[in-house]
């Protein structure tokens, strides 16, 4: 349970802003917990594409999460890494989440998941290429202008590596 990973510390809503403490990433085995008390996190991290449906047991959850943490989003649906456009609707869909419970940050993985328009629930990696980078690099600088906010990248694990990679992961 919850109070056993975080037995001293206690919780407070600030701004938003995420304190420089231990967090929780939310599972729905902690909903029970956050339902009937306050468990002791500093803050407590979403998967930003769980709240995209619009109502249910996540947004009831998300409530009381936010009503007394700091809160950070992290997605994996982006695609940032992919050669097919930005999903619209689903940046509209991270919007409107954002919007909702004003996160103190929202970070994305580094990957691709989906290509000609399917989804192939993996989070795949991605060349370190010069032609890359600038690649995700603009579609970082289009999801930051659509949000209005600077958002956090986090890197894919790296199980294989290209051939034409022309970089090391860090520099890159």
């Amino acid at each position: 349970m919850i109070q056993d990973i975080a037995a001293n510390h206690t919780s407070t809503l600030s701004n938003g802003e995420i304190p420089v403490a231990a967090g929780i990433g939310l599972r729905a085995c902690h909903y029970p917990d956050f339902q009937i008390g306050k468990p002791p996190t500093a803050w407590v991290e979403a998967h930003s594409e769980n709240l995209f449906a619009a109502g249910g047991l996540p947004h009831r959850v998300m409530q009381q999460v936010r009503s007394h943490y700091p809160l950070s989003l992290h997605g994996v649906g982006l695609s940032l890494g992919s050669m097919d456009p930005l999903n619209k609707e689903h940046l509209q869909q991270l919007q409107q989440v954002i919007s909702r419970y004003e996160p103190g940050l929202v970070s994305e993985h580094l990957c691709w998941v989906a290509s000609e328009g399917r989804y192939l629930h993996d989070l795949l990696p991605i060349p370190y290429t010069e032609d890359m980078l600038q690649h995700v690099s603009d579609r970082i600088d289009q999801v930051q202008n659509v949000l209005r906010r600077q958002i956090l990248i986090e890197n894919v694990s790296a199980y294989l590596h290209f051939a034409d990679d022309q970089m090391t992961e860090w520099a890159f």
